[in-house]
C-alpha cells in the first residue's frame, strides 16, 4: 500500500516505529495530486514548496522525539480558512487575489500539531451550493465517476480526501456542506456541535450556522481529526468554554443497549431506492451490534428547507456586504464610487451567491422581517425543540445523508429548488446547532457510495464517535478505492 492511501493513525504508527519520514509522506502525497489532479480539480492552490518545506522540519522535530498528534500528516485546507500569506478565496472571483494577514484558528491548531498543509481546495462559491458546481474555479469531479459532482459546498475537500490527495481535510457546513459531499464521496465527514469549533478566521456564509469539521478516511481519524480542533477561543465570541474530551477513547466501545432513534419524517417518497436500502440494511446493523432501533418523530422537519432559505440567505447578505471593491478583493474600474460598487458586485459575484443575496435582503426589508426571517426564526425553535425531545427517548438519531447518489455534472444547475433538495436530510442539524457524522454504508449497483447520517445532543461528539465505529467495526463495509 502507497503511503497516500494510509490513514492517520496508520501514519502515526510507522513514524513512531521509524518506518516513513513526515517527507516520504508528503511527496508521496505531492505525486499523487499530479498523478490524478488533472481529473478530480480538488484542489484551487497545491502548496508544494511550503508543504515540502514544512515536512522538512516536522522530521527534524521526529527525530528529536518531538512527536505531535499530526506531525507529517498532509492536510488540505478549504479555501474559506484564512491562511496567512496565502491566497483564500472562497471559490469567488471577488476574492481571487486576497492573502489574509492572518491564521485561522483551526489552521494555528493544526499546524501546532504537526500538519503539513499541501493545499487549499475547491468549494462552492462561498460555499452557496450542494456540488462544487458553482466555483469560480471550475467544478470538482467525484473520484468515483468524473462526469458527477462530489457534493458540496465543501466538493474539493471532500474529493481529495476520496482521491487519496491528502490524509484528511478540513471544511465547513452551513446546511450540511460536510457531511453531504462525505457521503457522495464514500468518506467520513463530521459537522460539530455549533461553537465545539472555532470560527475564527472562518469566512462567513451564515453565521448562525457555519461550522468547521473535518473529512477523514475512518472513523478514528476522526476522533484524532477533533481532539485537535476542538476547543475554546476566546478570539471568537459564539466559541463554547466547555471541557474537551479526549474523543479517541470512544472509538472502539461497543453500544449495547443504545437507542437509536430513527425519524418517521426522513423516510418519505423520493428517497432513492439504493439509498433507502443502504440505509435499513444500517439499522439492521446497529441491531446487531446490540442496539435498539425507536421510531421517533421529528415533527417540524417539512419546514426546515424553508426555514433554511430563509435564515441562511438573509445572514449571507449582510455578511457579504463587505464585498464592495474598497478593502480588499477584487475591484471594478469605474468613475464614480456607486458606479464601483455595483459593477464590482455584479462582475465579482456569481449567479449563486447573487440569488442568495437578493433572497436575504428581501426577507431582512422593511416590512417583509416580521413575514419572513422573524417567523422563520420563531421556527427554527421549534426545530431545535424536537430535537430535545427526541433524545429524551434515543441516545443516537439514524438518517439517510442524502437521498440520492452523486448526480451528474449539469445536472441539476438550472433548478435550484432541485439542487437545493439534496440538503434536505442535513439542513435540520445546523438549525438546531447539534452535532452530526456521515459515514459508508454501502454502495449503488453502478459503484456510487451512500452516506449513512447520525445525530447526537449537543456537544456528544464523542457519542458520535463512539456509535459511528461501532457501526464501521460491524459492517464491514467493502473497501473499495476509486479507479482514477
Amino acid at each position: 500500500m502507497e503511503l497516500y492511501q494510509s490513514t492517520i493513525h496508520e501514519l502515526q504508527d510507522k513514524i513512531k516505529e521509524g518506518k516513513t519520514t513526515a517527507t516520504a509522506i508528503t511527496k508521496s502525497v505531492l505525486q499523487r495530486i499530479d498523478a490524478v489532479e488533472e481529473k478530480v480539480h480538488s484542489y484551487i492552490r497545491v502548496m508544494k514548496d511550503e508543504a515540502l518545506s514544512a515536512a522538512a522540519e516536522a522530521d527534524k522535530e521526529i527525530k528529536k522525539g518531538n512527536i505531535k498528534p499530526l506531525s507529517g500528516i498532509s492536510i488540505a485546507l478549504k479555501d474559506i480558512v484564512c491562511t496567512k500569506g496565502i491566497a483564500t478565496t472562497c471559490g469567488s472571483h471577488i476574492l481571487h487575489n486576497f492573502v489574509p494577514p492572518y491564521d485561522a484558528s483551526v489552521v494555528e491548531k493544526l499546524r501546532a500539531a504537526g500538519a503539513i498543509f499541501v493545499g487549499k481546495t475547491n468549494m462552492d462559491e462561498f460555499a452557496m451550493g450542494s456540488s462544487t458546481e458553482t466555483s469560480y474555479f471550475g467544478p470538482t469531479r467525484n473520484p468515483w465517476d468524473l462526469e458527477r459532482i462530489p457534493g458540496g459546498s465543501s466538493g474539493g475537500s471532500a474529493a481529495a480526501v476520496a482521491a487519496d490527495e491528502c490524509v484528511a481535510s478540513i471544511g465547513s457546513d452551513t446546511g450540511g456542506s460536510i457531511r453531504q459531499p462525505a457521503a457522495l464521496c464514500g468518506i467520513v465527514g463530521m459537522k460539530p456541535t455549533y461553537g465545539r469549533v472555532s470560527r475564527f478566521g472562518l469566512i462567513a456564509f451564515a453565521s448562525s450556522l457555519d461550522q468547521i469539521g473535518p473529512f477523514t478516511k475512518d472513523v478514528e481519524d476522526c476522533a484524532i481529526m477533533m481532539n485537535v480542533l476542538a476547543g475554546y477561543d476566546r478570539r471568537e465570541s459564539t466559541s463554547v468554554n466547555i471541557d474537551v474530551p479526549d474523543y479517541r477513547q470512544f472509538a472502539g466501545r461497543d453500544i449495547k443497549g443504545w437507542k437509536i432513534g430513527i425519524p418517521k419524517e426522513y423516510f418519505v417518497e423520493g428517497i432513492d431506492p439504493e439509498v433507502k436500502a443502504a440505509i435499513e440494511a444500517s439499522i439492521k446493523t446497529m441491531e446487531k451490534c446490540g442496539a435498539q432501533s425507536v421510531e421517533i418523530s421529528l415533527p417540524h422537519t417539512q419546514y426546515c428547507l424553508a426555514v433554511y432559505y430563509i435564515i441562511a440567505p438573509a445572514e449571507a447578505s449582510s455578511n457579504l456586504a463587505r464585498y464592495d471593491g474598497v478593502k480588499y478583493g477584487f475591484r471594478a474600474p469605474a468613475s464614480e464610487l456607486l458606479d464601483m460598487y455595483k459593477k464590482t458586485r455584479m462582475q465579482g459575484f456569481g449567479a449563486e451567491v447573487k440569488r442568495r443575496i437578493m433572497i436575504g435582503t428581501y426577507a431582512l426589508s422593511a416590512g417583509y422581517y416580521d413575514a419572513y426571517y422573524k417567523k422563520a426564526s420563531q421556527v427554527r425553535a421549534l426545530i431545535k425543540k424536537d430535537f430535545e425531545e427526541a433524545f429524551k427517548k434515543c441516545d443516537v438519531i439514524l438518517t439517510p445523508t442524502t437521498p440520492t447518489p452523486a448526480f451528474k455534472i449539469g445536472e441539476k444547475t438550472d433548478n435550484p429548488l432541485q439542487m437545493y433538495l439534496s440538503d434536505i436530510f442535513t439542513i435540520s442539524t445546523n438549525l438546531a446547532g447539534i452535532p452530526g457524522i456521515s459515514l459508508p454504508c454501502g454502495f449503488t449497483k453502478s459503484g456510487l457510495p451512500v452516506g449513512v447520517q447520525f445525530l447526537a445532543g449537543h456537544f456528544q461528539e464523542g457519542k458520535l464517535i463512539q456509535v459511528a465505529s461501532a457501526y464501521e467495526r460491524k459492517a464491514q463495509i467493502e473497501k473499495r478505492r476509486p479507479k482514477l
